[in-house]
């Protein structure tokens, strides 16, 4: 008896595709959406926040500690700089987050929901709104010590969590909260940096802010002259940081004034563009009969080149930096700053502490009061209206959104104190003000307030 061997019938390609559509469907394409949505941040932010206080009280803390402490140093014959990680993170790796944060600004002021008198009145009162309450709320449990000099901490409003929670929310609330909320957290950024640049900023150098003006001044003349090498830009930039730096005043300061100083316009108008890519595409059809493909890639390259210079640097350069900010900076930054001890003797200390509890009904209560109230004000005295869609439910979910202060509360706190107990304090009151304001405003905006299907008149 003989046995034959019998080899299993290859897959029908159709099979195969199919496959790969589903699995196309069902794992790749939900990654990718995620990746791309404004939730993923938040949750690495979360996940590194997380890591690090699991780190500082594990068996490993005495690593994380020296992790950080670790002192790097830049010696040279014209420039010394010796940091440990923790403040290179801060000073260095935060510039680019304070980069992007004065490309949002300049956004907003030129053609977004700051570009107007109108536009802008109703945000630059909530924000003021939401800095002044919650920093007399924490000045009023803190009037003496070091502990005063933390009145900046509940200022903040962390722009990525307060997002990534509306993002949750989906099309149940109106788009205009959202640009609201937007135009809102740069307001707010804006304060905290002059706050940084007024009141935490440490004893000045004279030649280093005279060496910062210099360069700034030169970065002018480029932009008045068309000059838009990012290689002169970034050259330039990096002796500005350097400059800032050295002068006392905060590193980060240099990335704002970067950001702002970005050009907003295109190097050519759309219309030129679009005729130049019209001609283009005509003569890639004629090289592509041809069959000449070095005519081809040649014009190909020159559509590449026409498109790049279409778009605005300002727009090329925050679309560029959002995923390495949302992905790479701020979680690092979290990792190196949230790692707060939380032994029994940690924590019952925090929760008689002035600063903690200064920190905790700023954020939570000061900015709900302060955003709610003064843009009640604003609509009573008639100098804004509320934005379309939205009630005063949103606005007060909003208030509450707001007090998630994570990211620049962390950094402020670190200028703020030298005394530990002061930073464990501060660094616990803003975790626990964060969870707290996140779940609340989610709970408020998803449970109490119509949403616009249900609500007709909301959709006009």
């Amino acid at each position: 008896m003989t046995i034959t061997k019998t080899t299993p019938p290859p897959p029908k390609r159709g099979s195969i595709q199919a496959l790969r559509s589903l699995l196309n469907n069902i794992v790749v394409s939900p990654i990718e959406r995620f990746i791309g949505s404004e939730i993923a941040g938040g949750v690495l932010l979360v996940a590194a926040a997380v890591i690090a206080l699991l780190w500082a009280n594990s068996q490993w803390s005495d690593s994380y500690r020296h992790l950080w402490e670790r002192v790097i140093s830049i010696d040279t014959r014209y420039l010394n700089i010796s940091e440990d990680l923790k403040h290179w993170v801060n000073d260095g790796l935060m510039a680019l987050f304070f980069f992007l944060v004065g490309l949002e600004m300049k956004r907003e002021m030129v053609r977004g929901e700051l570009a107007s008198f109108r536009k802008a009145i109703f945000p630059f009162v909530a924000a003021f709104g939401g800095m002044i309450v919650p920093a007399g709320t924490y000045a009023l449990l803190n009037r003496s010590g070091e502990a005063v000099r933390g009145w900046g901490i509940p200022m903040a409003t962390d722009i990525a969590f307060a997002i990534g929670v509306m993002a949750l929310l989906g099309r149940r609330i109106p788009s205009s909260l959202r640009v609201f909320m937007l135009a809102l957290a740069t307001v707010d950024d804006i304060g905290a940096i002059l706050v940084i640049a007024i009141f935490y900023t440490a004893s000045l150098s004279t030649r280093a802010l005279e060496a910062a003006v210099f360069l700034l001044v030169l970065l002018l003349v480029f932009r008045a002259l068309g000059v838009r090498s990012r290689l002169v830009f970034g050259i330039v930039g990096i002796m500005l940081w350097i400059a800032v730096l050295k002068s006392g005043v905060h590193a980060t300061i240099a990335g704002v004034i970067l950001g702002l100083l970005t050009p907003s316009k295109p190097g050519i108008d759309p219309g030129q563009a679009s005729r130049s890519i019209q001609s283009l595409l005509e003569e890639l059809k004629i090289a592509g009969a041809n069959g000449d493909v070095k005519a081809t890639e040649s014009v190909l390259g020159q559509m590449e080149d026409v498109c790049y210079h279409a778009q605005a640097p300002l727009d090329r350069q925050e679309h560029r930096l959002h995923p390495w900010i949302g992905y790479v900076v701020l979680p690092i930054f979290a990792l190196s700053n949230a790692g707060v001890e939380l032994s029994r003797e940690t924590a019952s200390a925090a929760f008689t502490s002035t600063a903690m509890f200064g920190v905790v009904l700023g954020l939570v209560l000061g900015k709900l009061v302060g955003i709610v109230g003064f843009c009640k004000l604003a609509v009573a005295s008639r100098i804004a209206s509320l934005p379309e869609q939205t009630t005063w439910r949103h606005i007060i979910g909003v208030g509450l959104l707001a007090g998630i202060g994570f990211t620049v509360s962390l950094f402020i706190t670190e200028l703020a104190f030298n005394d530990d107990a002061l930073v464990a304090d501060a660094k616990i009151g803003i975790l626990l003000a964060s969870l707290i304001a996140g779940i609340a405003g989610y709970v408020f905006l998803r449970f109490f307030t119509p949403a616009l299907q249900d609500n007709p008149a909301l959709q006009k």
